[in-house]
Order: structure tokens, then C-alpha cells, then sequence
């Protein structure tokens, strides 16, 4: 089958979303290190030495993994991000052994067939405009036995922090974009049936879906710049006037109340981990 481009998503991921998450590397990093650490676990017990992470964006769980399984290990990162992957190889340079960063779409780049044995992900591989022709790309790129260990959000009702700010946005911001069910983003991969259908129609053999739920953090003198950059609300932010800017920050910040502890804003992202095999 022709491969499809995803054009939308490298727009966004090389325009404002790009620099954003790259401006934001050091937080992002530290709220989600309980996944990265669980990834770079899953490939020691794995026994891999050659690694594709996939959606890697500035590189941190692509280094945790070369860190974890040292010199003797390949590991390689793909992002369609430039910023990202340009900040990926920078911090590269500072690491031995050091992966090697890619700036291609996973989901049509042409891979060496059968030139890895683990792919993993930490929420990369969400925001495929063709899923199946996605994962069947990356399943060719595996040995024969190879494995996949992905880790993506379930449904925005179980991932209330996720959703807060355009929320609580929504009477003051009307043009912020709907989430619309199945579509690339943050919550593609929600429905565990679709996820299955989506595996097996690609390719992949022993499916293993299972609930994860992880407890983050950030500091919460971050809050403020966290959903003012970042998610829907702060693509929209970017165009509004200093007057609807301050109305939408005091509301949304009202509205994260519940998550925040002393110094502190904790939420439990509400994950599926998948895993299967070539």
C-alpha cells in the first residue's frame, strides 16, 4: 500500500508544538521520569541491543536506554520534530555511549528490514494518520521475534489533569480545537479495542494491553507556564489579547486546584502498556 504522509502533524510538531516541547525538555522530562525509567527497565529485561524509540522527541527515554544497557547496545531515536531532534542530538553529544536521532515520520520512513529487537515509545505513537500502515512500517523494521513496548494515555474521562485547562477555557475560548474520538493526538489509542484491531491488522502477534496508571509531578510555580505553552489552550493563547489571556489564565488556574499539594502539582496519567511481537 502507498504510504500515507501525516502532513498535519509535522506542521504542528515543527511549528509552535515543536519549540514549545523543547523549551519545556527539563519539566516534561522530570514529570514523566517514571516512565522513562519503566521503558529503559522493560529493554534491560528485554536483553536488547538494538533499540528503536519511537516519537522520541528531545531523547530522554532513548538515552535512559542507551544509559541502561551501555556500550554494547544500538539505540536510536525518531521524531518527526526538527526542534526536538535537533535538541535530542545536542544533549546526545554530552553522553556515552550516545544513541543516534533521526528526524523522519516513523510511520513511511524506510527502515533496514529486521535491523532491531525492541521498539518502544513513550506516547510517540499516538498521533498516526494511518495507524495500520504505521505499525505494520514499524513491525518490518523488527527481527523475527522482536518486541514492542508503547506506553499511551487511556480515555480523557480517566485523565481528568490531562483536560482541566480546556475545560475550564471552553466559555472563554471557543476557537480551542475539539478532541474528535480516534484522531492523531493525545488520546488515539484510548480505545483498547481499536488498539487490538489496529495491532493485529498490522502484523503484530501475542497483543498484551493492560491498564497503567503513573503518578507524576511537576513544581507548581510551573503550572502557569505549563497550559499556557502546551496542549490545545496554549496554541489558542498564543493569538489572544492581554485582556482574554489574563481572564483564561486565573480561570484555568482555579480549575487545577484539586491537583496541586504544597509545592507541588501531582496527577496519575491514566496509561495503557502495550506490548507485542514480530
Amino acid at each position: 500500500m502507498k504510504p500515507i504522509a501525516n502532513d498535519e502533524q509535522s506542521q504542528l510538531w515543527n511549528g509552535s508544538a515543536g519549540r514549545a516541547w523543547a523549551e519545556e525538555q527539563e519539566m516534561l522530562d522530570a514529570t514523566y521520569l517514571p516512565i522513562e525509567n519503566l521503558l529503559a527497565a522493560k529493554a534491560a529485561e528485554h536483553g536488547a541491543r538494538d533499540v528503536l524509540d519511537v516519537g522520541c522527541g528531545s531523547g530522554a527515554t532513548t538515552l535512559a536506554i542507551a544509559r541502561r544497557l551501555g556500550p554494547a547496545a544500538r539505540c536510536t531515536g525518531i521524531d518527526i520534530s526538527a526542534p526536538l531532534v535537533e535538541l535530542a542530538n545536542a544533549r546526545a553529544t554530552r553522553q556515552n555511549p550516545a544513541p543516534r536521532f533521526v528526524l523522519a515520520d516513523a510511520q513511511t520512513h524506510d527502515f533496514e528490514p529486521g535491523s532491531f529487537d525492541l521498539i518502544v515509545s513513550r506516547f510517540g505513537v499516538m498521533f498516526f494518520n494511518a495507524p495500520v500502515l504505521a505499525f505494520a512500517n514499524l513491525r518490518r523494521s523488527l527481527r523475527k521475534g522482536g518486541g514492542l513496548c508503547a506506553i499511551a494515555f487511556r480515555a480523557a474521562s480517566e485523565n481528568p489533569f490531562m483536560v482541566a485547562a480546556e475545560r475550564a477555557a471552553a466559555p472563554l475560548l471557543p476557537n480551542v480545537p475539539p478532541r474528535l474520538p480516534d484522531a492523531p493526538g493525545q488520546f488515539a489509542l484510548a480505545n483498547e479495542d481499536r488498539v487490538r484491531k489496529i495491532l493485529a491488522n498490522s502484523g503484530w502477534s501475542d497483543i498484551d494491553i493492560a491498564p497503567l496508571d503513573v503518578s507524576c509531578a511537576f513544581p507548581e510555580a510551573g503550572l502557569i507556564h505549563y497550559f499556557t505553552r502546551l496542549g490545545p489552550v496554549g496554541l489558542v493563547l498564543r493569538d489572544a489579547d492581554e485582556a482574554t489571556r489574563d481572564r483564561v489564565i486565573g480561570t484555568i488556574r482555579a480549575a487545577f486546584a484539586p491537583f496541586i499539594a504544597g509545592t507541588e502539582v501531582r496527577f496519575v496519567a491514566a496509561c495503557w502498556s502495550i506490548q507485542a511481537r514480530n
